[in-house]
């Protein structure tokens, strides 16, 4: 029983440290979509050239995209004709640099961690892209057709001018990217919690006792695994709170979020076997030298900014913290919620018996509609109402 309210106590205390931070990263995330055209990127990315590498990097600094989310923009941007060396610093840069996890590094590693993330990580993002133009080059980039819609022009129809609307800016970020990074940021919490409550600190701090090998035991263990930019931070944290070192620390956050199972699918079917390979291998050179050099130049600054034996909180975290942990039950018990609807619904068989009857019906009335239509002369050339 104490083990579950020591569990429960510190999934709160990792949720507190980082709630209010997370709410306003969003806020800006969602104010942001309003104001940055949806074309902003595509018009900037199509050269094979070191501008396009770095124009990819900065310009996924503002964009409000979470990890989860930036895969699928990153095939469009592929689509779109970008170059692969460009996608490659996107993917890396977007969601490490996002507001939201800028503002939520800062609540548990202060301003001095959270500024060596984010100009490392732009550093390497440009590298990795510079180093994919440089043994890939590509003498055209195919920019694939856009499917006409309905509107009439491209898929997105993003010539518009988009008119600001506070509505849509809460919508976009308390619905669209909060149910993005909803499940992994609950995982994210679950872990840190289970780990600063069961793992004993006197055997995990002998683990971290070498220095090289805890930087390549956390690398192997972080780059399968899926997890956002956001979402890793708790689980950082917590290694820390038992004794890790802050560059490994570093080497977590960035190894992490960039080189998910999910991530390396996606750039070895878009780009190629050789894009994969220089992808994997580039952020993880680079990003074991900037922890090594942290922890080499800069172990005596204060990281953490959190402990577990903090019980004083504001009122204002407090709200936040239940203001989170509403978003975070509502949006993982929604899903389930529905599920039982429909399998109760279905369950009842006169509700699906009547249902397929009237698709079964449906589909009758649409075929002799277009056989009466492709034999004109027909005998059957009746319509009733």
């Amino acid at each position: 029983m104490d083990l579950a309210i020591s569990l429960a106590n510190n999934f709160l205390l990792l949720l507190d440290a980082m709630a209010i931070y997370i709410l306003v990263g969003l806020f800006i995330a969602g104010v942001l979509k309003q104001i940055v055209p949806d074309d902003f990127v595509l018009k900037h990315l199509g050269k094979n050239s070191t501008t396009s590498v770095i124009k990819a990097t900065i310009f996924g600094i503002p964009l409000p995209v979470c990890s989860c989310s930036v895969i699928p923009l990153a095939q469009g941007l592929r689509k779109e004709g970008a170059s692969k060396g460009a996608v490659q610093s996107f993917l890396i840069s977007t969601p490490i640099t996002g507001v939201d996890s800028i503002l939520a590094t800062f609540s548990f590693f202060g301003i001095f961690f959270t500024i060596f993330r984010v100009i490392s990580s732009v550093i390497i993002a440009i590298i990795v892209g510079l180093i994919q133009n440089i043994f890939e080059k590509e003498t055209k980039i195919k920019k694939e057709e856009v499917v006409s819609s309905s509107c009439g022009c491209g898929t997105t129809c993003s010539t518009r001018k988009k008119s600001f609307s506070l509505k849509d800016a809460f919508f976009y970020a308390y619905v669209t990217l909060f149910k993005d990074m909803v499940k992994p940021l609950f995982v994210g919490l679950i872990f840190g919690a289970l780990f600063t409550t069961f793992a004993p600190k006197e055997y995990t701090s002998l683990l971290f006792e070498n220095q090289i090998l805890t930087y390549i035991i956390i690398m192997l263990f972080s780059m399968p695994l899926y997890v956002c930019a956001t979402a890793s931070l708790p689980i950082a944290a917590a290694l820390m709170i038992e004794g890790m070192s802050p560059g490994a620390a570093f080497i977590f956050l960035t190894a992490g979020p960039a080189t998910s199972a999910v991530t390396m699918s996606v750039v070895y079917k878009t780009l190629g076997k050789t894009s994969l390979i220089i992808y994997l291998s580039t952020i993880a050179i680079l990003s074991f030298l900037f922890g090594l050099s942290f922890d080499t130049f800069f172990s005596d600054v204060d990281v953490l900014h959190f402990s577990l034996h903090n019980e004083e909180t504001s009122l204002l975290s407090q709200i936040a913290s239940f203001i989170m942990l509403f978003l975070l039950a509502y949006y993982l018990i929604k899903p389930w919620v529905l599920r039982k609807k429909v399998d109760s619904c279905c369950s009842d068989s006169s509700c699906c018996s009547s249902n397929e009857n009237k698709e079964e019906k449906d589909s009758k009335v649409e075929n002799k509609l277009n056989f009466t239509k492709v034999n004109p002369n027909s005998n059957n050339f009746k319509f009733k109402v």
